[in-house]
């Protein structure tokens, strides 16, 4: 059914009389695509699983994609745009002052199911009942703490505390653009609309792995509303895109071969999403279908079929280091284990699906509205598609509604631009959650061998490793990722004799990515069940365990890299957990506690460069302008702070701009490394405006770099692998009689606490990914190279009810050469909780765990959420 000739469905909107065509899926998408209400978001329709879309239908709070257009007839529908201004001010200054949000993506549906729940109970509201209700809504930010907060302080009718802009480096103010986010008024790329747009729909491969016989695109392009239909034969220029290696495929070709079920075969470009989604449906495609490689350890072996199309073996990379004698230490230590981990695959589930607008200009040339993670990576890799100079693209980042890593590869950039730019018209294209799960990269399943030892009092002398990852298809990071668990095998401990090889393995599983931790997750899971066996062979606690073998200033770690100063931060965490640790003991609880690193940055021999601009405007305002997606980690108000604190201005006259017109970047934004060379590069352009008596209409440029790493196997004794290291220590506390987990403490020492408020959320958050992680979230391949969960709820992400008290504790050992010792807190947050858990749980029933997630495979371990 076209525009033209469709039906029509009535209801009132907001107190308006509305009518719109019946052949809407959803009443969210009448109410996104026809009538432009975008504060409802599109995080699954139509699951009804994420609570992003939620309004108020007669009355009753209720997931919008779950409401047909027939069952919408006739009924009174408000959405966050019909709130009372009064009551929107409130909600979203709530929300804002308890720092409830981060991303932002999920909020507006939140603050819907906030009115409804204050409007039917009033103080009477009790924490059970939010959380109960709560559960119809998934945020992956914030781990549901300050959300609850937020809603107890706005049913308790009190006033909302005053929350200004934070004015100097450590003030826990408001985040940035905090009410803007939390009312929805601040879009994300599928709330962009501009004339005369277009939409593309993606079709994706039908197997795993396949030779590519025909793609007949006639009964598709029947289908009136269709206005083109573009594959392979269409590109101009690169067919292959990455990050590192351009070994990803845009499209599909025929004559080629498939690699993974995130393959495109075609994008469809139609007048409306309805109509290009039932085109790509249309489209046929002839397989020869053929066995795909899904055994990693198989994958690797001599007897093995590549995996890959046009790619030779099966073998991504190699990552090693060896350094004094494993064999003869390992051999004369008195207590020694031999152990097999693995990790599982894990969907980073951020809640705004990929999405890319793009438009030609007039002059020629292409802007691109982007929400990845490497907005200039993605402006190269763009024009390598379309054969043409990179400065005749410009992609503009656009805020993105989380990421967690899952957004530094592209996605939908490269088919929507090639449309778009051979159309000359814009065009706009979002995947759908299905499509979103098949084509990004996922964390790497990790298989761990472990050989370990200690001497009589505990002390570690031996560890050899042997890692295989299963990186799917594509490069992506996936050499990295491997890289950097080889580098993390032995986590924050010193250890003299070490062997370390790991391997990323091509398959045609999900491509194996960036995903918060990088790497540093799978290997320290490995690392703390080797310290808590050791320490039952020595009868010793785990506290002691961890004590006796911390990195400090001066030692040597790992791969060689002797500690600076900033390693200080490791004894700090131990010691300011250690009254929480014997007093838990002394309580009679489980007790689980881990230890963690995390380097911040890329290191390992890359030069990083980040730039920044600040402009001092004749209207007595001035522009920051840096190089980093924001993505809820709360970059923007990073920056914001250290112009604030630097220039000694108000924050009100700041205005912070991501500039994608000039040469800032610095790759992507990843190795929670925005806070650490945003802050830098700010400082220092505020630092040249200051010594040139701030002119206005002057852009003063300051750049931060890190030049001093080296890479993994240069002939250097002890290379500098990492310029930064953050750590913490947790400790998960459970009941000793059924399992369950009653709190965990998390102590992170971040060098210095920019926002402590916001810093201590991103822990919070990192915990909730980090409890899932270690008890429930999974997301499993099958033999023929199929995710067998393919809905938000499937994937075991744990929702409010299911999480424990968090207690978060700042500490600070700040860094050498790092601007205000910065070092950084987004991934380390859930380096070291899988190891507590598995400790507590193991306290609990005597268990040791050596699979995650762990519920699934000792499911009479129970735990919240479980």
């Amino acid at each position: 059914m076209t525009i033209a000739d469709a039906r029509t469905t009535s209801f009132t909107v907001n107190g308006a009389p509305a009518t719109v065509r019946s052949d809407h899926p959803t009443l969210l998408a009448a109410l996104r695509e026809e009538l432009g209400i975008t504060s409802t978001k599109d995080g699954c329709s139509p699951q009804g699983q994420c609570g992003c879309c939620t309004v108020i239908m007669d009355g009753k709070a209720i997931q919008s994609c779950l409401v047909g257009m027939e069952k919408a007839e006739g009924k009174e529908i408000t959405t966050l745009e019909g709130f009372d201004q009064d009551e929107r001010d409130r909600l979203s200054k709530g929300f804002a002052a308890t720092g409830a949000l981060q991303c932002g993506f999920c909020t507006p549906g939140i603050l819907v199911r906030t009115k409804s729940l204050i409007d039917a109970k009033g103080k009477d509201l009790d924490r059970r009942t939010i959380e109960g209700r709560l559960g119809a809504h998934l945020c992956r930010c914030t781990g549901y703490v300050r959300i609850i907060e937020a809603i107890e302080l706005l049913a308790s009718g009190e006033p909302i505390p005053d929350t200004p802009l934070p004015k100097r480096i450590g003030d826990s103010g408001v985040k940035y653009e905090a009410e803007e986010l939390a009312l929805g008024d601040r879009g994300y790329v599928g709330d962009i609309t501009v004339a005369g747009m277009l939409h593309g729909v993606v079709r994706l491969a039908d197997h795993a792995r396949a030779d590519v016989l025909k793609i007949d695109t006639t009964a598709a392009r029947e289908i009136p509303g269709v206005v083109d239909i573009f594959t392979a034969a269409d590109v101009p220029g690169d067919l292959r895109v990455g990050i590192i290696y351009t070994d990803w495929p845009v499209f599909i070709p025929e004559g080629g071969r498939t690699s993974f079920l995130g393959d495109v075969m075609a994008i469809v470009v139609a007048e409306d999403h309805l109509t290009a989604t039932r085109a790509a449906e249309a489209i046929e495609i002839e397989y020869n279908v053929l066995t795909p490689v899904t055994d990693p350890m198989t994958a690797i072996g001599d007897a093995s079929e590549s995996a890959v199309w046009e790619l030779e073996g099966n073998v991504l990379s190699v990552s090693e280091y060896t350094r004094g004698d494993f064999d003869s230490a390992y051999e004369s230590s008195p207590h020694k284990l031999h152990e097999v981990f693995q990790t599982q695959r894990i969907e980073h589930a951020f809640l705004e699906p990929e999405s890319t607008l793009a438009v030609p200009k007039e002059d020629g040339t292409l802007h691109v509205y982007s929400g990845g993670q490497g907005v200039w990576d993605d402006r190269n890799q763009i024009a390598a598609v379309l054969g043409i100079p990179q400065d005749q693209v410009t992609v503009e980042l656009v805020s993105n509604g989380g990421a967690f890593g899952g957004k530094e590869d592209m996605s939908n950039q490269a088919q929507t631009a090639l449309a778009a730019w051979l159309l000359k018209k814009p065009v706009r294209c979002t995947f759908t959650r299905e499509q979103s799960f098949y084509v990004h990269a996922k964390r790497h399943p990790i298989r761990i061998e472990s050989w370990a030892a200690c001497d009589a009092d505990g002390k570690l002398t031996a560890l050899k490793a042997r890692m295989v990852g299963d990186s799917g298809p594509y490069a992506s990071v996936g050499m990295k990722v491997l890289e950097r668990a080889a580098g993390h095998a032995s986590g924050p401990y010193v250890v003299p004799n070490i062997d370390v090889h790991a391997v990323a393995a091509r398959t045609n599983n999900a491509v194996g990515g960036a995903f918060r931790g990088f790497g540093a997750n799978q290997a320290q899971f490995a690392m703390e069940g080797i310290m808590d066996r050791l320490a039952d062979m020595v009868g010793i606690d785990s506290w002691e365990m961890r004590s006796r073998n911390a990195v400090e200033p001066g030692v040597v770690w790992g791969p060689g890299q002797i500690m600076d100063e900033g390693s200080a931060g490791a004894r700090l965490c131990l010691d300011t957990i250690k009254p929480f640790f014997d007093q838990a003991t002394a309580d009679g609880k489980a007790v689980g506690l881990g230890l963690g690193l995390k380097n911040s940055g890329l290191g390992n021999g890359f030069l990083e460069i980040a730039k920044a601009v600040v402009r001092f405007n004749d209207d007595d305002t001035v522009e920051v302008r840096h190089c980093w997606t924001e993505m809820g980690q709360g970059v923007h108000t990073v920056v914001l702070q250290v112009a604030a604190e630097e220039l000694d201005i108000s924050p009100e006259r700041i205005s912070v701009i991501v500039d994608t017109t000039r040469e800032l970047g610095a790759g992507q934004t990843t190795g929670s490394r925005g806070t650490l060379m945003g802050a830098g590069s700010v400082q220092a352009a505020c630092q040249a405006a200051n010594a040139d008596g701030r002119k206005v209409g002057v852009d003063y440029e300051g750049e931060y770099r890190v030049d001093w790493t080296n890479k993994l196997g240069d002939d250097v004794e002890n290379p500098i692998l990492h310029s930064t290291f953050g750590y913490a220590a947790q400790m998960v506390i459970a009941d000793k009689t059924t399992g369950d987990i009653e709190k965990l403490v998390a102590v992170h020492d971040v060098g210095r606490a920019v926002n402590p408020a916001l810093c201590a959320g991103q822990v919070e958050g990192a915990a909730h990914m980090g409890l899932g992680y270690a008890l429930t979230e999974d997301f499993p391949y099958d033999e023929e190279g199929r995710p067998t969960n393919m809905t938000l709820r499937s994937l075991g992400i744990l929702r409010p009810k299911d999480m424990p008290e968090i207690e978060t504790i700042l500490v600070e050992a700040p860094q050498p050469r790092a601007p205000y010792g910065i070092k950084g807190v987004g991934e380390i947050g859930l380096v070291p909780t899988a190891g507590a858990v598995a400790r507590a749980l193991h306290q609990s029933d005597g268990v040791y765990r050596t699979r995650l997630p762990m519920n699934k495979h000792h499911p009479t371990a129970a735990a919240n959420g479980g």
